[in-house]
């Protein structure tokens, strides 16, 4: 078995000291926080809004980035006895992404001196010039892309400047090891907005009480929310941060927390990195998605179990109202794409498609037909959309090859969004396929195809292994569930499950007469193969205890003949 880990472990590059310090993430292994671009200049300005008790606004985001980096900062700024600090959060439906003119001026009207961004404001130059005149300072705390110019706030902290300035010095967001500036820039650019937000807070421990050194650890439950949800690279302090803030969520401190995970089902001892993704992430976003995400924020700072309790059932709730809007509009979208089949990338719309979750139908429709999706809302004059790409597309480039054609947007290579009239749905549909036929990409479906990390027989398949397999969590981006091929075994036995015999369970046998349980959800065509067959699986390996039976099964992901 350790020979199948030790595989694993030499896939991945894990070998030596590298090998040691990745089973074994430590926490004092964090990086300077006043490497960080304008660092300094940041605690200076609150090092004075704390010995004056300046009125703060924390103006976060909707999503749970947004939400876990405003918590973190409220409750360290109340720790270091700041008196006058609140938070705002923007509302998707009323004033949309980032800072807002509109919002800048009504936290100015009711008094504050300040705001501090998080997760948002590095293309804010008109809105951070607004409060300028209104007499209000704004620190900028972000992990999104950076104007080539920063905007004039006092401090605009986001690693992503560092791969502006140094870009040659960087490989895959760590510095590289051979780069002359080894302890004069920060090492890892991939932090999210949390965890931007945290290293604020490591910094202000250097020169402000209340919060002394080690006590900052409480606050990396919601550092290992954030960076998990916002789908980061699970690796350097990331993976550091996101390993020890499940053991702080294990112990469930926050009453917040501690309800979310009993609406989730899922028991806080137990809590790892697929918890949070697909349990409480989608939860706390729903609110954000057909409301205010209020109801969220409210839930995380709630002190008492009861209230805490109520808005965790009532994000349960709009969950569930999400799920069924969420079906019902990818229906529809789904007979849509089927009229566009030839198109390399799809461009769907409809009336009344929330687009507060189009989002998440976007990454289901790429998920299905293996291809970069835009999915818009069609409001009148005016569709707003979002994108999911994979592989070399930059759902974001293709966006600004179609300047002329929108109002705007913006995002990542592999998420984006974009407004735009809707009389122009046609020509900009028309302009990102003739962007993604320009580009000359071929062979883009494999990329999506699970990669090995090692051959296994099926005898090498044991509980042994999928307990050492755990020593690898957190599991994510950068970092995926290990993945093992078993070639040429023979299905013995099949069965269709679900209200469609959507599912499928195989029943595989190697040559020595092992046997193995092999699962697939919403099952491609060809994972229904006949007993009989030989065929060879790709596939990640899990225990499935039921009525007291621990076996292993496996998660089947490709199947060829």
């Amino acid at each position: 078995m350790s020979k199948i880990f030790d595989e694993i472990l030499k896939a991945r590059g894990l070998t030596g000291k590298k090998r040691d310090a990745f089973l074994n993430p430590s926490y004092d292994a964090h990086h300077n926080p006043f490497l960080l671009p304008d660092m300094d200049k940041a605690v200076e300005r609150l090092v004075t809004a704390r010995e004056k008790q300046e009125k703060i606004t924390i103006y976060g985001d909707y999503d749970i980035d947004g939400l876990t980096a405003s918590t973190v900062l409220i409750d360290a700024f109340e720790s270091f006895g700041f008196a006058h600090v609140d938070i705002f959060i923007p509302n998707r439906f009323v004033e949309g992404y980032g800072l807002t003119v509109e919002a800048v001026e009504k936290i100015a009207a009711k008094g504050a001196s300040l705001i501090v961004t998080v997760d948002c404001g590095s293309l804010s130059e008109k809105e951070i010039v607004r409060a300028g005149e209104l007499g209000v300072d704004i620190i900028v705390t972000d992990h999104h892309n950076v104007a080539p110019v920063q905007p004039p706030a006092v401090a605009v902290i986001n690693p992503k400047r560092l791969l502006q300035d140094y870009p040659n010095d960087y490989e895959n967001f760590l510095l590289k090891p051979d780069s002359s500036r080894q302890d004069a820039v920060y090492p890892f650019l991939d932090l999210a907005g949390v965890g931007v937000a945290f290293k604020l807070v490591q910094a202000l421990q250097a020169r402000l009480e209340g919060l002394p050194d080690g006590q900052e650890k409480w606050l990396l439950d919601l550092v290992a929310l954030g960076t998990v949800c916002d789908v980061v690279t699970l690796v350097d302090e990331n993976r550091a941060n996101v390993y020890w803030g499940l053991k702080v969520m294990a112990r469930a401190h926050r009453p917040g927390l501690k309800a979310l995970m009993a609406v989730s089902g899922v028991e806080p001892s137990q809590v790892n990195a697929r918890s949070l993704g697909f349990g409480l992430g989608p939860r706390m976003n729903a609110a954000g998605r057909l409301e205010t995400a209020q109801y969220a924020l409210d839930m995380l700072r709630a002190s008492d179990n009861d209230t805490a309790l109520e808005k965790a059932q009532l994000l349960d709730d709009m969950n569930k109202a999400r799920r069924a809007e969420q079906d019902k509009i990818f229906k529809e979208a789904i007979v849509e794409a089927e009229q566009r089949a030839s198109d390399p990338v799809l461009v769907v719309s409809g009336e009344g498609w929330n687009h507060g979750i189009i989002g998440i139908v976007a990454a289901k429709l790429l998920e299905k037909y293996k291809k970069p999706t835009y999915v818009l809302e069609e409001m009148g004059d005016e569709s707003k959309g979002s994108a999911r790409s994979y592989g070399d597309f930059s759902a974001a480039d293709a966006i600004r090859a179609a300047d002329d054609l929108i109002t705007k947007g913006g995002g990542h290579k592999l998420a984006a969004g974009v407004t735009l009239p809707t009389k122009n749905i046609q020509a900009f549909r028309e302009r990102v396929n003739k962007f993604y036929r320009d580009q000359k990409l071929f062979n883009q479906q494999s990329l999506l195809l699970p990669k090995a990390d090692t051959v296994a027989d099926l005898s090498d398949v044991t509980e042994e292994l999928v307990e050492r397999i755990t020593w690898l969590e957190p599991f994510g981006n950068g970092n995926p569930q290990p993945v093992l091929v078993s070639e040429k075994v023979l299905v013995v036995n099949i069965r269709r499950m679900g209200a469609d015999a959507q599912h499928v369970k195989l029943e595989v046998q190697d040559g020595g007469k092992v046997t193995l349980q092999l699962l697939a959800f919403n099952a491609p065509e060809n994972f229904f193969v006949e007993p009989g067959e030989y065929v060879t699986v790709w596939y990640q390996p899990d225990i499935n205890e039921w009525n007291g039976r621990r076996t292993v099964e496996g998660r089947l992901l490709h199947l060829e003949l």
